[in-house]
């Protein structure tokens, strides 16, 4: 079994793409035609986005993402939080949570995406001290 993709429903399959493009750097694999999906590479697993009405076309009673009332998160690393935070807001994303230093040493800082979509914004965890 591998990890393919995790697929968030969304209004806008291509405004939210090119927000993700803008906001995080992420490159586009392909939108389809229809504009009710598409993926961004980000590596081994996907990121894709699939419309909020084709989801209910398709019989599923797919919810509104939201920053206040997470039921996930998508997390980015980088090594300079701040900066990619920056870069997120001036794209549109709204700042939930400014850079902090967390116990273990990690800096996390939290944003909502345009559709209310938590991400988290992190330095690279790296394995435990020996």
């Amino acid at each position: 079994m591998q990890f393919g993709y995790t697929i968030l429903y969304v209004e806008d399959v291509p405004r939210t793409i090119a927000f993700y493009e803008a906001a995080f750097g992420l490159t586009r694999r392909f939108v389809h035609e229809a504009g009710d999906f598409g993926e961004l590479d980000t590596g081994a697993t996907a990121l894709a986005f699939s419309s909020l009405r084709l989801m209910a076309e398709l019989g599923k009673n797919p919810q509104r993402a939201s920053a206040e009332a997470p039921s996930f998160e998508i997390a980015f690393t980088t090594t300079d939080v701040a900066a990619a935070v920056q870069r997120a807001v001036d794209a549109g994303a709204r700042l939930v949570q400014a850079p902090g230093q967390m116990p273990w040493g990690q800096t996390v800082a939290y944003v909502a995406d345009i559709n209310g979509a938590l991400v988290e914004l992190c330095t690279p965890m790296g394995p435990p001290a020996v």
